[in-house]
């Protein structure tokens, strides 16, 4: 991956498996290269499955050193049955990615190993000119500053009504994030008006971006998620020859094979309740979000009117009957909001979060979601906020317990962490133990009367950067 940012200390002995001594001859050094490039073997004297079990258990953050070891340790450490055998060792490791935006709308991926303390910054997605637009929708795009434009959805919607240049002015926005399958993908967008079909993948176990099929459906500003090992996409815009019109279509990815295949447009049930044509004509409805939640997909939803956006409840995608149904009062109700246009939650342990930033203007708070009752309630202790810019904040289930990435007073960006049980935490994994044990060994910094609720696990230099999105990928 990537240089590394910021240094703890680690084991020496698992560095000694993977680098040479320093106090080795080069003599030396020349025969026992020699040696690993015509060893038949991964490991001399034993046998090669034994040699991919060893080399399994090492850290992530030591890969990069073991590729130099040889061509064939290289090979293994970017095989995919290097990462099969750590998924049935139970050595695979949470990593948080996190993408931000500085100035000049320059966006970089940056990835978080709890493990290691270490951040390291992921490679661009390639730069590649446009030659021919139908071959998928544009997809040939300078993809990378298309990732993640600030330019909201709210702000893109008062240009398509005239209150701003048309977006050739934006000539890169609306792309959405993803995880699935321990990749990270980049969907659609908007490039210089056009909406785009477009789909990147940053494969973590080869360090590199790819293009893979394209959706069937050009959209920009769509919604995300997980059900079921495969990658779910809905809503969003596009541009046709009447301009720009909402989509209440959806399609779902499977990594495996790499097809898209159709999904039951959302009916917008409650848009079709409008009283009068004029009304209907007006208000337009959009997905406002997506989460998995009990084996279904909620998709929270919004009429809007610039600059006026209507909460109007959502609707349930059922993978086994294949249809959509209409969401919970309670739930579509009282789903706080980010801003206009954008509600984010996150699903932790079977547990439904969502951030209510309304309370004071420099903290927040969590609500969790109660089905039984379908009411949201408030978890006690204040977040501190003390970003002031479009996307203040981010939520993840990072290890099995909920955290929040904001910035700090220094613009500092901090990952924190609810340090309260609500819920078991899995214990399968060795990595998971390690972290474990690792976080409760963090100092806990004081954030104010209830600083007992929330710890911070991880700093990095943030500076004029805005937060844009994370995922978490366990490989």
């Amino acid at each position: 991956m990537g240089g590394i940012l910021s240094r703890s200390n680690h084991n020496p002995n698992v560095r000694d498996l993977v680098q040479a001594p320093q106090n080795a001859s080069c003599k030396r050094q020349r025969t026992s290269d020699s040696f690993w490039e015509h060893s038949p073997r991964l490991i001399p004297s034993l046998p090669d499955e034994i040699s991919i079990q060893i080399l399994a258990r090492l850290p992530r953050i030591y890969h990069l050193s073991a590729k130099l070891v040889s061509q064939s340790w290289k090979a293994a450490i970017m095989s995919p049955e290097l990462y099969r055998c750590r998924k049935e060792l139970g050595t695979t490791e949470e990593w948080l990615y996190l993408l931000t935006k500085t100035e000049g709308d320059k966006l970089l991926w940056y990835a978080f190993d709890p493990i290691s303390m270490r951040w390291q910054r992921l490679p661009p997605m390639p730069a590649i000119a446009v030659n021919d637009e139908a071959r998928s929708g544009l997809s040939g795009l300078l993809a990378w500053n298309m990732a993640g434009s600030s330019t909201r959805l709210a702000d893109a919607i008062k240009g398509w009504l005239g209150r701003r240049s048309a977006l050739d002015q934006v000539p890169f926005c609306g792309c959405a994030i993803g995880a699935v399958d321990g990749c990270l993908y980049a969907l659609g967008g908007f490039f210089r008006a056009a909406a785009m079909r477009s789909v990147w993948r940053y494969d973590p176990i080869v360090n590199a971006w790819n293009e893979v099929s394209p959706m069937s459906t050009a959209r920009a500003y769509c919604k995300t998620g997980v059900l079921n090992g495969k990658l779910y996409v809905v809503g969003g815009v596009t541009r046709d020859r009447g301009g720009l019109s909402p989509l209440q279509s959806a399609e779902v990815f499977n990594p495996h094979t790499g097809i898209w295949s159709e999904v039951p447009s959302m009916p917008f049930s409650k848009a079709q309740m409008l009283p009068t044509a004029f009304l209907a004509d007006l208000l337009k409805p959009i997905a406002t979000g997506m989460t998995s939640y009990r084996g279904k997909l909620y998709v929270p939803q919004s009429l809007y009117c610039w600059p006026f956006f209507v909460d109007v409840g959502g609707e349930v995608y059922d993978p086994e009957t294949n249809a959509w149904i209409e969401m919970p009062i309670g739930m579509g109700d009282g789903w706080p909001a980010r801003q206009a246009g954008t509600k984010l939650s996150v699903t932790v342990e079977g547990e439904l979060y969502a951030l209510d930033p309304s309370s004071t203007l420099d903290s927040a708070r969590i609500k969790v979601y109660d089905h039984q009752d379908d009411t949201w309630k408030v978890i006690e202790g204040d977040i501190p906020i003390n970003d002031n810019s479009e996307s203040p904040y981010l939520l993840a289930g990072f290890l099995g317990k909920l955290h929040v990435i904001t910035k700090d007073a220094n613009q500092n960006i901090m990952v924190m962490q609810a340090d309260r049980q609500y819920h078991s935490v899995p214990s399968s994994s060795t990595s998971a133990n390690s972290l474990q044990k690792f976080l409760h060994e963090v100092p806990e910094p004081v954030l104010g009367s209830e600083a007992n609720m929330w710890r911070v696990v991880a700093l990095r230099s943030g500076g004029s950067a805005e937060l844009v999105s994370c995922q978490i990928l366990d490989v």
